[in-house]
């Protein structure tokens, strides 16, 4: 992994203090603050999360359709867009949550919300990823908020991914996490069945259908005899996660289409060519990737 991603990370920009800088603020952009008591005890992770959403959220300017994206990463980019606002900074923002709970964090913050029927089109989507691949394709949807999120990024002129380097797989599905396949409630053993099926063969393959008590970002799942509820979606519809022990072989693009070419399969959590650019937020530094993998600092 440390091979396909060196030329990006050789070149990291050093983190001003992990965030706040003494540089002149651009008025477009965001303004520094010093940071709380809570976010200087922040677990490493979790202050990375912090400056790669910060970052991203510079990009934000008044007047735009923003997507909300979903997630712990997503948390810091809602709340700093919400103190923006507050504060001035930013003005006429107009939001599109990628779930329920982006919906609720988003109004806590006070951006004000819409939906895709109001605004076919986005300026700027802002989320997290599960994975990133060295050509910035995508896992998503761990949290199981994948259909709302790739329906609201698509139809984005622009996706920002925010990450910490921990999310950088060789291959999708490297992990050994779930690669997650929304499906309707009606006939799932079938459609599991089906899954199973196209997947038959590959080595070091599993699936299983997430329950309400699992979590998914568990790499194996505990049998413990008793029959759990299954996880609803808030589209109401099941999860069935796929494991991939040595990660996802052969073109994307057709499996991909393979796998919604299932009945009862209403998507899967792989984003491919979607993102615009990645965010990746190190120890050492932030670099952002783009679509032809030239690296540029902001």
């Amino acid at each position: 992994m440390r091979t396909a991603w060196s030329r990006t990370l050789d070149m990291a920009i050093p983190l001003p203090h992990l965030l706040h800088s003494d540089r002149p603020i651009p008025a477009a952009a965001s303004h520094a603050t010093p940071p709380s008591a809570s976010e200087s005890a922040a677990p490493p992770q979790d202050e990375l999360k912090r400056v790669a959403a910060h970052r991203a959220v510079e990009l934000v300017e008044s007047g735009m359709v923003l997507g909300l994206g979903t997630g712990s990463t997503a948390a810091h980019a809602l709340d700093r867009i919400g103190d923006l606002l507050r504060c001035g900074v930013l003005r006429d923002i107009v939001g599109i949550p990628t779930s329920e709970w982006a919906a609720a964090r988003a109004a806590a913050a006070g951006i004000p919300l819409s939906d895709l029927n109001a605004h076919p089109v986005v300026d700027l989507s802002i989320d997290g990823a599960d994975e990133v691949d060295p050509a910035l394709n995508l896992v998503k949807g761990r949290g199981g908020s994948l259909l709302r999120e790739k329906m609201v990024e698509g139809a984005s002129r622009r996706f920002v991914v925010i990450v910490d380097d921990s999310k950088l797989v060789p291959r999708l599905g490297a992990s050994g996490l779930a690669v997650p396949v929304e499906v309707i409630p009606f006939g799932y053993a079938l459609t599991l069945r089906r899954l199973h099926k196209l997947f038959h063969g590959v080595p070091g393959f599993n699936l299983k259908l997430r329950t309400a008590s699992v979590n998914a970002k568990a790499s194996t799942f505990e049998e413990d005899g008793f029959e759990l509820e299954s996880f609803v979606t808030d589209n109401r519809n099941y999860i069935v996660d796929l494991f991939f022990e040595e990660g996802i072989h052969g073109d994307l693009n057709l499996i991909s289409d393979e796998i919604l070419r299932i009945t009862g399969v209403v998507e899967h959590g792989m984003f491919l060519g979607l993102a615009s650019s990645v965010i990746v937020a190190r120890k050492d530094g932030v670099v952002v990737m783009d679509k032809e993998m030239k690296l540029n600092g902001i």
